[in-house]
Formats: structure tokens, C-alpha cells, sequence
């Protein structure tokens, strides 16, 4: 049924049942009608054999003489010493009546009923009797009756010649026998119908019970239930429907406990620096510190609120194309539309941003590019994002006067990104956990435990996150020389996308820009 607004829509079991049941009673009403004709048939033929054999009987009672009233001597003249009452006995009972009438071999009236019409059809070449007989519906006196024309040879001593003799039985006993036929089969299969219709009924209950078994259970789970359904009892058609439930309960599961760990970290990183905020606010209040340095400290305060907020809000839509890739990636979902830009110019702008950081850490800055245009699938928010937190992380954790080198490069099927540092690396202790929310990224890699360093925490699960929504890898990995720990390279590896795919829209961030290399130092 259609599934507009207010249209009706049928149960499953309406469905079934009706599917089985009309088929089967179109079926048995043709039937119906066949076996009633066939029974008709089979009746016709037993009463016009014993019409036929009324026919046989005043036919084996003719007889021929020479001469006769009204004829010339030497002519034959047919006679019937038939006497009616003998055709009692091919009478069934009371509610049929026999005529019959005996013409000779020229047609003339011999013996019978006189106004019983004339044979009105031909004698069939071939016919089921051993007799040259032939059988049809005619009406005599009004009333329709059954005609059987038999032609009866006649010998003698003078001579022979055939005979016609009629036989005319009225329908009454046949129409009885007919509605009984009927009523005996229409009761038959009524029943039968029934019986096939309470088979139907009980199986198809049986066979729907665990679908609305499953609705109930569905319908009785709470808002916060979303545990896989049990699937060891269930028919094997309803398991396609019943994984792919689970799978969808699985996701969304999945999400919710994020959007949960989401609110609740971001209440708790939210609630210090607004509790800092209060502090610093009630102090300038009270004229605790000059008003330039209050204001200043109230200013720093609500930037690192504002740069935690950023962060999570970038996690969290990280992490949800994270999810639509997982969800629609691998068969050609939402992801498929995402533009090819080239790597190379976001680079460049993410550094040209950043240089006010790098200067004021004096860092000698190097910057290499590829000659060609470096293609990748990602949209430009997700790229920047990318490349700007770890730029800012490898800033942050140089130190003053350092190096600093970043290099995007092909290799083979995918473009990869390197921001090399001079920093402490990441501590063995802090490798498991560098990719969760909120992990300290400045330890040290001689902490044991490593400290709590400064800021949100959220740089590398972001980073991770894009880097994983858009079918890459990301590696950080200490440089070292004789045990001794040079400093970290982070490794950004993305799926190259062939030159043959179409060019961003010119304008686009991603637009072809002739690129050399650059160092900047």
C-alpha cells in the first residue's frame, strides 16, 4: 500500500492471507464450475443410455408385412405392436414423462406421438453407442425435453429398410439431479475452502508471532536501551532485518556515547577557565591589581576559553566525519562528493599565519614543497585544521632558537606531510594516550609519570580524527642518535588523487598554484 499521509497500509498477516487465500478460492470456484459441468456431463451420459435404450426397445419391436391398408400388393408396410405402459420401466419415477414416435421408411407416421416434432438434425457419422443415434435439447408441449433420433434397421421375408424412432424424455428428474450435484459440490468445497483457510490463518499467526514479538519488545525497551537484539530464535528471514537493527543500534550507541563524553568534558574543561574568570573579575573589583593588568589577565582568560571551545567544537566535527565516513565511505555515500584540492597552498597560508609564533620563538624556519600540485580528496577547513594544530603543537614545543622544517612531499599513491621539531618527543608513557581527548601533549620524554602541560589537550585527537575521516595515517615518532632524543617528526599520510579527476572551480582554495620550493630560513 502507498505510504502517503493517511493512506491505509495492510498488516502483514492481511497481507499473507489474502495472498494465499484469493488465489486459492479463484481456483477452487473454477474448479467449481468444472467438476459441476463434468458432473452434468456424466449425468447427460447415463440417462441418454437409458434413452437409448428405450429407443432399442420399440425398435426391436417392429416389424414388416407386404400390403396393407392404403398400399398396393407387393409393397412393405412397417408395423409397431408396441404398447406404451412397456416404457414404464425406462421411466426413473414420477417427475419424467416419456414420448415417443415410430416414422417409416418414407417418413409417414407409424406408430406414437404424432405431434412430436421431426428429427431436426443428421445422424452423426460417428458416435460413442453402438447404434446410429443421435442425442439433443428440443421442446415439446411447452416444455423442454431430451430428444434421442435413432435410425432402426428393419428385415423381413419381402424385404428391409431403416426406421426412425424418436424418443423425447422430459428434464425434470435431470435439473433435480443437476442442483443436487451442485449443492453436494459447492458444500464440498466450501468446507475444503475452510479448511484450507483455517491451515492459512493458524500458519501465517505462527509464522508473524516473531515479528510482533520483536515489536513488542521494541515498544517495551526504555529511550536509553539501545543493547543488540536477540537474534538465537529468530526465523532465518527476519535475521537480515534484525543484524542490520543491531547495526544501526551499534552506531547509534557509538554516538551518543560520544556526544555524552562530548557535554561532559566540555563542562569540565569549560568550568576552570570560567571559574579563573570570576576570580580575576571579583579582583579587579576590588582594585587588587591595576585595572590595565586585570583587564589583561580577563583577556587571556577568555582567549584560552575561546581556543578550548574552537578545539572541542573542531573534535566534535571531526569526529562526525569521522563517523559519516564509517557510515557511508566504502559504498559511495555523502563522501564521494568531497572536492580534490592541492595540499600545497593550504600549507603555505597555514604557515604564513603562524610565522608570528615562530618569530617570536626565533625559530629558523625551512619550508618544502613539491614542483607539482599535490591532489587530495578533503574539504579546505579540514586540511587547514589539520596542518595549523600540528604546526602549532610542533611551535609550542620547540625550543627558543630552534629548527623547525616542514616538508609535503608524494610518495607513491599518497602525499605526505612532515613537520619535523627539535623538541623532547613524546615519553613512552604518554604514546597510548596521545590520540584521546585531553592528553597532555607537552610531556616531557623523560617524565615518569609525565606532567600536566599547558593547554586543552585536544590538538592530536583532532588531527587524528580528520586524518582517519579522510582514509590516512598519522605517525609521531621521535628522532634519536645514540639513545639521545633529537626531536619529533609528525607524518601526515593522505590518499593521492590522480591528476585525471576534475580541477577544483577556479577561485577554490584548491586551485592549481604553481608551486616551487620554498625555505625559508
Amino acid at each position: 500500500m502507498s505510504g502517503l499521509p493517511g493512506a491505509r497500509t495492510w498488516s502483514l498477516r492481511w497481507q499473507l492471507m489474502l495472498g494465499i487465500l484469493l488465489p486459492v478460492a479463484l481456483f477452487m470456484g473454477v474448479s467449481t464450475v468444472v467438476l459441476y459441468r463434468q458432473a452434468l456431463a456424466a449425468a447427460d451420459t447415463a440417462y441418454d443410455r437409458t434413452l437409448l435404450a428405450s429407443a432399442k426397445s420399440i425398435g426391436e419391436q417392429l416389424q414388416l408385412q407386404m400390403g396393407g391398408a392404403g398400399l398396393a400388393q407387393g409393397d412393405l408396410a412397417l408395423q409397431a405392436t408396441l404398447v406404451y405402459s412397456s416404457l414404464e420401466a425406462f421411466e426413473a419415477d414420477n417427475r419424467s414423462r416419456i414420448f415417443y414416435r415410430v416414422s417409416g421408411f418414407q417418413g409417414e407416421m407409424v406408430s406414437g406421438f404424432a405431434d412430436l416434432p421431426p428429427p431436426r438434425r443428421q445422424i452423426p457419422a460417428q458416435t460413442v453407442y453402438a447404434a446410429l443415434v443421435n442425442f439433443y435439447d428440443d421442446t415439446y408441449r411447452g416444455e423442454p425435453v431430451r430428444m434421442a433420433v435413432l435410425l432402426q434397421p428393419v428385415a423381413g421375408q419381402g424385404g428391409q429398410g431403416m426406421a426412425t424412432v424418436q424418443v423425447a424424455e422430459t428434464l425434470e428428474l435431470r435439473e433435480t439431479l443437476a442442483r443436487h450435484i451442485l449443492i453436494d459440490t459447492l458444500w464440498r468445497q466450501a468446507a475444503l475452502l475452510v479448511l484450507i483457510a483455517a491451515v492459512v490463518v493458524w500458519v501465517v499467526q505462527r509464522a508473524t508471532r516473531p515479528v510482533r514479538e520483536l515489536g513488542a519488545a521494541l515498544a517495551a525497551r526504555s529511550e536509553s536501551d539501545l543493547s543488540p537484539l536477540a537474534t538465537p530464535g529468530a526465523p532465518q528471514e527476519l535475521r537480515p532485518l534484525l543484524d542490520a537493527t543491531n547495526q544501526h543500534m551499534a552506531r547509534l550507541s557509538h554516538l551518543l556515547a560520544h556526544q555524552k563524553r562530548f557535554v561532559r568534558d566540555t563542562s569540565h574543561q569549560l568550568r576552570t577557565p570560567l571559574a579563573v574568570l570570576k576570580v580575576q573579575v571579583q579582583s579587579a573589583r576590588r582594585g587588587d591589581a591595576p585595572a590595565e593588568q586585570a583587564l589583561a589577565e580577563i583577556e587571556h582568560t577568555i582567549d584560552t576559553a575561546t581556543e578550548l571551545a574552537n578545539q572541542m567544537l573542531a573534535l566534535a566535527k571531526a569526529e562526525q566525519l569521522q563517523q559519516g565516513r564509517a557510515n557511508h565511505g566504502s559504498d559511495g555515500g555523502p563522501l564521494a562528493e568531497v572536492p580534490v584540492l592541492d595540499w600545497a597552498p593550504v600549507v603555505r597560508q597555514v604557515a604564513l599565519d603562524l610565522s608570528a609564533l615562530m618569530g617570536e620563538r626565533q625559530l629558523d624556519f625551512g619550508l618544502s614543497m613539491p614542483d607539482q600540485p599535490v591532489w587530495v580528496a578533503a574539504h579546505e577547513w579540514t586540511l587547514r585544521e589539520l596542518t595549523r594544530n600540528l604546526l602549532h603543537n610542533a611551535i609550542k614545543h620547540s625550543p627558543t632558537g630552534a629548527q623547525l622544517d616542514v616538508h609535503l612531499h608524494t610518495d607513491g599513491g599518497w602525499a605526505a606531510l612532515v613537520i619535523s621539531d627539535r623538541g623532547p618527543g613524546i615519553s613512552a608513557a604518554l604514546r597510548p594516550h596521545l590520540f584521546q581527548p585531553f592528553a597532555r601533549e607537552s610531556a616531557q620524554a623523560g617524565d615518569d609519570p609525565p606532567h600536566l602541560g599547558q593547554g586543552a589537550g585536544l590538538g592530536l585527537a583532532i588531527c587524528h580524527g580528520l586524518v582517519l575521516a579522510l582514509g590516512g595515517g598519522l605517525s609521531l615518532d621521535n628522532r634519536e642518535q645514540h639513545g639521545r632524543v633529537l626531536g619529533l617528526d609528525a607524518v601526515v599520510r593522505l590518499p593521492l588523487v590522480s591528476a585525471a579527476l576534475p580541477a577544483p572551480r577556479p577561485g577554490a582554495a584548491g586551485k592549481a598554484v604553481p608551486a616551487g620550493p620554498a625555505a625559508a630560513r
